[in-house]
């Protein structure tokens, strides 16, 4: 259906209308798009966005043309080793979003800035961004956000019969038992770090 550009032109006018996108936070209008893309016509532009809703990057709704979490998807290209090193290939397996690969349900996720260390030997850094999901039941070994005795903390979660253990990653912290009040707010589901 879609032979109006060869693939290059294509993929490069697409990167056009991504990086407006990313730079507007909304999609340009047929005439921008006429503009950005130097076309002479909006149907250039018609069939341009026709192809990215096949693509599953936009979609219409009514007249209007929405963004979907596609667009600012980024490519999969592959795997590297972290042990011995190997032949270097590069193909591109998917694209995904961030989202998509680290927040199942973000109706109940949040994002907290950590600060402290007593999560350090988990991995877990001052500075770090954890994502934090409310409602999910945290099992042994979670890392959880949780309010004990009226301070917030975040720890492993630890229940062995009736008594709850909070415990740091770090020795220099003492692990915490809850001598009033503990509410788990929220299961640690990921965190990020940028270099």
């Amino acid at each position: 259906m879609y032979n109006y550009f060869d693939i290059t032109t294509l993929h490069t006018h697409i990167s056009t209308i991504k990086d407006f996108y990313l730079t507007h936070k909304r999609l340009p209008s047929y005439r921008e798009i006429c503009r950005l893309c130097k076309y002479k016509s909006t149907r250039s532009a018609h069939l341009l966005i026709n192809k990215m809703e096949e693509e599953g990057l936009v979609r219409r709704d009514g007249k209007r043309i929405i963004a979907t979490a596609m667009l600012d998807a980024l490519p999969l290209l592959g795997r590297v080793q972290a042990g011995f090193p190997s032949p270097a290939n590069e193909e591109l397996l998917d694209t995904m979003t961030i989202d998509d690969y680290l927040v199942p349900n973000k109706q109940s996720t949040y994002i907290l800035e950590v600060s402290g260390e007593s999560m350090i030997d988990a991995g877990i850094m001052p500075g770090d961004l954890a994502l934090a999901e409310r409602g999910k039941s945290p099992k042994n070994g979670d890392v959880v956000i949780a309010e004990v005795d009226g301070k917030w903390t975040m720890k492993y979660f630890y229940k062995k019969g009736a008594v709850v253990s909070l415990e740091p990653a770090n020795k220099k912290f003492k692990t915490i038992y809850p001598k009033e009040e503990l509410q788990i707010a929220a299961v640690v589901i990921s965190t990020m770090r940028k270099y």
